[in-house]
């Protein structure tokens, strides 16, 4: 009980907030679909071990130096603290709409495992890799193997990431076992899910990795972490713990949003907060 209110605190609350009414479950992935309609976005399949991902993609040419790599968060993990839900596809993909803001020339968008994959072509799936397990070594070297098959299919060289709520603690974990990230983004990110997990009164997620574990070794690696004022489901202290944790290393930087909440905010001002100059270099 204790372990699945957590996973539902964290990711079914971000789902209701400021909902006044729910599209019904089958519509989750027409939502993306809907989003990305009339952009140059296409979308992609990705098999890894053992997930097939979902993305969307739009790159500028057949080469691409430097891909900026957007993850989406947790998604919808739990229908009621304790009964999981059996599609962890998000009802508000703000991954993918700060993807779709993002001018830049190469930009590419990655669901989570099992996100707006059908079950019968991800026999993998199961709900302990969208609730306790959702950081865990399985989950992590999949993304890996993703990106490796982003770097060969656009002949990239560089990789920017940029993860939006647990994203963000995707996108940390894969930093540490690649060289070729030259910076990480967080927006509203879970740096630090223990001490998430302990603000809210709910359990650890004892399956999972934490970035917060693994500071020190990109602690040289420039970082912005983009934290809301009104954020009460991953609150500012939480990317304090975790600059404290990479020796208050002059390349982890904080930039506070003001008034943004964990949801709300960050899409209209996205382009602006992506011209943010980073504290140190690559």
């Amino acid at each position: 009980m204790k372990i699945s209110f957590a996973c539902f605190a964290l990711a079914t609350i971000i789902f209701f907030s400021g909902c006044t009414s729910l599209p019904f479950f089958s519509d989750q992935n027409k939502i993306a679909d809907q989003l990305v309609f009339g952009s140059d976005f296409e979308k992609i399949q990705i098999k890894t071990n053992p997930f097939l991902l979902t993305g969307y993609s739009r790159i500028a040419g057949k080469s691409s130096p430097l891909l900026r790599l957007y993850i989406e968060g947790d998604g919808y993990a739990w229908i009621t603290p304790t009964r999981p839900s059996g599609n962890p596809t998000p009802y508000n993909p703000v991954g993918l709409k700060l993807a779709l803001a993002d001018s830049s020339s190469n930009v590419v968008y990655l669901a989570r495992p099992c996100q707006y994959t059908k079950p019968e072509l991800d026999p993998a799936c199961n709900d302990f890799f969208w609730t306790a397990g959702r950081f865990s070594e399985t989950v992590i070297n999949s993304m890996n193997e993703a990106i490796d098959f982003l770097i060969k299919k656009y002949q990239a060289g560089k990789i920017e990431l940029v993860g939006y709520s647990g994203g963000g603690a995707v996108a940390l974990l894969l930093a540490v076992r690649r060289h070729d990230i030259v910076s990480v983004r967080t927006v509203a990110g879970n740096l630090n899910p223990e001490a998430v997990n302990q603000y809210h009164k709910v359990s650890t997620l004892k399956s999972s990795l934490n970035p917060l574990d693994f500071a020190p070794l990109i602690a040289a690696l420039p970082q912005q972490h983009f934290t809301g004022s009104k954020d009460n489901i991953v609150p500012p202290f939480i990317a304090e713990s975790y600059l404290k944790a990479s020796g208050e290393s002059k390349c982890v930087q904080i930039v506070p949003v003001e008034n943004a909440s964990h949801d709300s905010l960050w899409i209209d001002d996205w382009q602006k907060l992506l011209k943010t100059p980073f504290r140190c270099k690559t």
